[in-house]
């Protein structure tokens, strides 16, 4: 590559993953711009995509595996020695526990899912199917009620925020946090717009909520409480959509009158929303012509998470804003990024298994329960549950009793503190990359990135490490096997598949993906091999969608359907900017609905039992813990765990924890000074930021602190409030084990004179030494590393 070339990839910071281009120049990536050639962001480019430099250039990397002392350090060791002796102890595990005694946790960060196959190929064929992730953290709670609405856990809602006239938001606030393309352009749009409107549900007044014709400031933790009451004027004003419901639905009736059993009054109240200010919400729903929901983690993490789920399809469905043009709708997949598997649950524990995933909440359970089938040993590929996982404590107890943890990944988290061996990975901008966040309709979109770097020296990507793993295992039948089916693939695409099959018939033992990346994959340009395992998934989307798929990719009539998962497969790999795979049209919505008559299901059983259940005394925040603290909120220069460098953020140093100024004065203290926040389970001191838009008696921190990072000296400091310190495993929805993080009980004190000096001195070191960093290069040495 010359000097100060542009090239294609994506950002990594958010799951919409914008398509962008990076200037590099003697292998460092030095510039970030928007992609305009990138079919789904059409050039966008937020403040945060900036400085993915920091990310790419950390001096933080591992460049060596590493093997943990019995004093808690490492030693640097080879690659082979470490596949060796890993496999070895796996091997063991599984022999005498059997693979359930294994699990995954993660398989892919943020736009960081090319390894996730390789990932849980290898440890499936040892027979473990325990898998643990960001995900189910997140959004199992909403992957049941689609399961149980529209007939599979992977049946997803999209949102057509493009072409709505009422758009109602609900626990997000996409300004800062995005959530679909483009987002700060569709607000502006809509805010300009006299024809359309805009609705937030959020108990602070965020960047979104200033912008909204109708904000409803909702007591932190009463959103069932403010939907329920809601819905129920929806249905006593008959203001819903009779004939789509007719249509379209079954089970209104019991819908219908469990509603009617709700007390608006009480429950507003309850809700802290005047019911005039309902009315009006009401009247605007009824008013649009194509109302969009759009909801996130500040219903998907509160208390009764699973049931705000519910409503929230509810509201979608009576009002018929479902299926139609600027509505919501479900979407394609080129691959699916979770599964279906309902009514399985974990035996040791007896949790629920929701689209095929575990909620890290049970984790320490999992692991320290006396159960013949515990988990013994857990793969930990990007993924920090050690910071971004409920009750620190607890996990990290959980990961120091294991018999085997292995972490892959790009630098020293805190969880490969925790580790017996770390692995080092590539980076994701040193190596071919895809994301499976493809939640668009009518057209989907999917992005294979080539590496835009040269690999840091030492490490490898995800594929090479588990083909070692694998043929260390016996997973994997060496190159004199595979060549025949490689040389296939290269001169005859046709019979591939064939062959492939009547290969894994015959190689029982061999992992899908890695034969793929061995054989089809040495056939990809630009040396995308990971993208292989994607022919699979491209033969079966051309299967389920063949029109949507022509036209996606304008498929001539001479190309056969056997011959289009072919095309399909070629055109993702080969297109740098990224391609629709799908396009549908708006009528397809009804074929993804997996119940046989294509009907919404309305009535859940589960959920109109809990709503029955609802008490309004419950939103009450507890008398000795009188604050609600959103832990885990998204800013302006906060991101995922794998962006490290403090010196990336440009404000809010210290992750500031946000409080009404009111609240600030009561405590006696004043704006920027360090504070205790104390729950049941832990205390932490932070830094305070007077924000008004927050409500009285409301707390927000945020995520992607909480990380050691070397100061000048070498010494490992830790850069903002490890927030999970303060939350607890226990506080979890009861049916997804969803953790409750935007409401956590917590108290208020002054930080004493030591603890005051001892966190501004080492806020003042991290921070000089990120301001000392401004060529962003060289590496800090390890202190835990000889």
């Amino acid at each position: 590559m010359t000097a100060g070339e542009w090239l294609k990839t994506a950002c990594n910071l958010c799951y919409i993953n914008c398509g962008i281009e990076v200037s590099v120049n003697d292998g460092r990536l030095e510039k970030v711009r928007g992609d305009r050639s990138s079919p789904k962001s059409q050039g966008y480019l937020c403040n945060k995509a900036t400085r993915i430099p920091y990310y790419a250039n950390d001096k933080d990397r591992l460049t060596s595996p590493l093997r943990r002392r019995a004093d808690g350090g490492f030693d640097e060791i080879r690659w082979d020695e470490a596949i060796a002796e890993i496999a070895a102890r796996l091997r063991d595990i599984a022999d005498r526990h059997g693979g359930k005694s294994i699990a995954l946790y993660g398989g892919g960060g943020q736009g960081n899912h090319a390894g996730g196959a390789y990932a849980s190929g290898v440890l499936r064929a040892l027979g473990s199917r325990s898998v643990f992730n960001a995900l189910s953290q997140e959004k199992t709670g909403d992957f049941w009620v689609n399961g149980h609405m529209f007939g599979s856990q992977t049946c997803h809602t999209a949102e057509d925020v493009h072409h709505c006239d009422l758009l109602f938001v609900i626990g997000a606030n996409p300004w800062v946090a995005h959530g679909f393309p483009n987002a700060r352009d569709h607000l502006n749009q809509i805010r300009k717009d006299p024809a359309r409107k805009l609705i937030v549900i959020d108990p602070r007044r965020t960047e979104t909520a200033e912008m909204a014709d109708l904000h409803l400031a909702v007591r932190p933790g009463a959103d069932s409480f403010l939907l329920g009451a809601l819905l129920a004027m929806l249905v006593r004003s008959d203001r819903i959509d009779h004939a789509f419901i007719e249509e379209h639905t079954t089970g209104f009736a019991d819908v219908k009158q469990a509603l009617l059993n709700i007390p608006v009054e009480e429950w507003a109240a309850a809700a802290d929303i005047a019911v005039a200010d309902l009315a009006r919400c009401v009247e605007m729903i009824a008013a649009a012509k194509a109302m969009v929901v759009r909801a996130e983690l500040g219903i998907q993490q509160s208390t009764n998470s699973t049931l705000n789920s519910y409503l929230e399809k509810l509201l979608i469905m009576l009002s018929g804003s479902f299926g139609r043009k600027g509505t919501n709708q479900l979407h394609g997949w080129l691959q699916p990024l979770w599964g279906n598997s309902p009514n399985q649950t974990f035996a040791p524990t007896g949790d629920a298994i929701i689209a095929g995933l575990l909620p890290p909440n049970i984790f320490p359970e999992a692991v320290l329960i006396d159960h013949p089938d515990k988990l013994r040993c857990v793969w930990i590929d990007s993924s920090n549950p050690a910071n971004t996982a409920a009750n620190t404590k607890a996990m990290e107890r959980a990961l120091r009793s294991l018999e085997l943890c292995v972490v892959v990944d790009v630098a020293m988290t805190e969880t490969a503190q925790l580790a017996h061996y770390v692995l080092p990975a590539s980076s994701q901008y040193e190596k071919t990359e895809f994301t499976l966040f493809n939640f668009e309709f009518p057209t989907n979109f999917f992005h294979v990135r080539a590496g835009v770097l040269p690999p840091l020296a030492g490490t490898l990507p995800e594929p090479e490490i588990y083909t070692r793993l694998a043929v260390a295992l016996g997973l994997l039948p060496g190159d004199n096997v595979l060549a025949p089916l490689r040389e296939i693939a290269r001169d005859a695409r046709p019979a591939f598949a064939a062959a492939f099959r009547t290969f894994l018939a015959e190689n029982p033992q061999a992992v899908p993906a890695l034969v793929l990346y061995h054989t089809i994959g040495q056939t990809l340009p630009d040396g995308t091999a990971a993208a292989a395992p994607l022919w699979s998934a491209a033969q079966a989307c051309a299967n389920r969608s063949p029109q949507a798929v022509r036209r996606a990719i304008n498929a001539s009539d001479e190309v056969a359907d056997h011959q289009l998962g072919d095309l399909l497969f070629d055109t993702i790999v080969a297109a740098r900017q990224g391609t629709a795979v799908t396009r549908h049209d708006y009528d397809d919505v009804w074929s993804f609905i997996s119940h046989a008559d294509r009907k919404v299901r309305l009535v859940v059983p589960q959920m109109l039992e809990w709503l029955a259940r609802l008490d309004p005394k419950t939103a009450l925040a507890p008398k000795e813990f009188p604050f609600m603290l959103a832990a885990g909120g998204r800013r302006m220069f906060n991101a995922n765990q794998i962006f490290r460098d403090p010196a990336w953020r440009r404000d809010d140093r210290d992750g500031a924890m946000l409080i009404n100024s009111n609240d600030l004065m009561e405590l006696g203290a004043k704006d920027g000074d360090w504070i205790a926040v104390e729950s049941a389970v832990g205390r932490l001191v932070v830094r305070c930021k007077v924000d008004d838009a927050m409500r009285k008696g409301q707390l927000a921190l945020p995520h992607g602190y909480g990380q050691a990072y070397p100061a000048s000296d070498g010494e490992r400091l830790v850069n903002g409030p490890r927030i999970n310190l303060l939350t607890e495993s226990g506080n979890r929805d009861p049916i997804a084990g969803t953790p409750y993080h935007k409401n956590v009980a917590v108290r208020l004190a002054l930080a004493t004179e030591e603890e005051i000096r001892a966190y501004q001195t080492r806020s003042d070191r991290i921070h000089m030494a990120a301001v000392r960093r401004s060529g962003i290069s060289g590496r800090a040495p390890d202190p835990h590393v000889r």
